[in-house]
């Protein structure tokens, strides 16, 4: 695919994904929706990938919906309505989890809306220290329920955090987030990229296969409340994990007392 509204940097196996709109605070639109879904719907099967780093060009991660284009009659909603054919908004919050890469959003300016929608749906955040993080959906008529935020937020901050935000449609600043545990870490909005090696590089020493897992399990273990089914969903994952190479060259680094050195897949190899 040609990108317009997006850019993808490719930093051996980590994807920099960049929002790309930054005349318009990288506001969604038909195409970036289309762009979007269409780049996480590709990782699923992309080995060559381990993490994605998601970003906005710019002076902002994303202001939320193009109004603008909103008006001129491409419709947003995910309850049916696509901005282009094949991609409900909603279905990129969806691709977000269902990818086996973890991704780490880095936030700075506004982050609303969808842009927040896009944020939670992030494994890890790191704000910088001008981000205003608000659920404008509220703001403009609508109910604050969108884009799994009703999912996400709750289980990030606690019911009484989320419904402060969700009812309101006030902002939160990097500061306040990072104390109410809805961002990891902050930084200068200058040293984010430095801040996320922190945890790209220790992410990067992990087998592939294995961090694959762990969030695919994850994902699997927080629709289910129930400790049987969590554990089985475990065992599976460390089958898997345990009968590939990653496995054996781990015991064997442990015990030679050195890095382990995982046999990586080619860029773009699917399995």
């Amino acid at each position: 695919m040609t990108y317009q509204t997006i850019s993808i940097r490719q930093d051996g196996p980590v994807d920099w994904l960049t929002l790309n709109r930054p005349d318009r605070l990288n506001t969604i639109t038909g195409r970036m929706v289309e762009e979007l879904c269409g780049y996480f719907d590709g990782l699923k099967q992309d080995y060559g990938v381990r993490i994605v780093v998601m970003r906005g060009a710019g002076r902002g991660f994303c202001a939320g919906l193009d109004i603008k284009e909103h008006q001129h009659g491409e419709r947003m909603d995910g309850g049916g309505g696509t901005l282009h054919p094949g991609y409900p908004l909603f279905d990129i919050v969806k691709l977000m989890r269902d990818c086996p890469q973890p991704i780490v959003a880095l936030l700075h300016g506004p982050v609303c809306g969808g842009g927040m929608g896009f944020a939670l749906a992030a494994d890890i955040r790191i704000a910088g220290e001008s981000m205003r993080m608000n659920d404008a959906f509220v703001a403009l008529g609508r109910s604050g329920c969108e884009l799994g935020v009703t999912y996400f937020l709750p289980r990030i901050v606690g019911l009484g955090i989320a419904t402060e935000l969700m009812y309101t449609g006030a902002f939160i600043g990097a500061a306040r987030a990072k104390e109410v545990g809805l961002v990891n870490k902050v930084s200068a909005d200058d040293d984010m990229e430095a801040a996320a090696a922190e945890y790209l590089e220790p992410m990067l020493r992990t087998a592939p296969l294995g961090l694959r897992m762990t969030k695919q399990t994850l994902n699997r273990a927080l629709r289910v409340n129930d400790l049987l089914a969590v554990m089985d969903l475990e065992w599976h994952a460390q089958e898997v994990c345990g009968g590939g190479p990653d496995f054996d060259e781990a015991m064997n680094a442990f015990i030679e007392k050195r890095s382990a050195r995982y046999t990586l897949p080619d860029r773009r190899t699917s399995a």
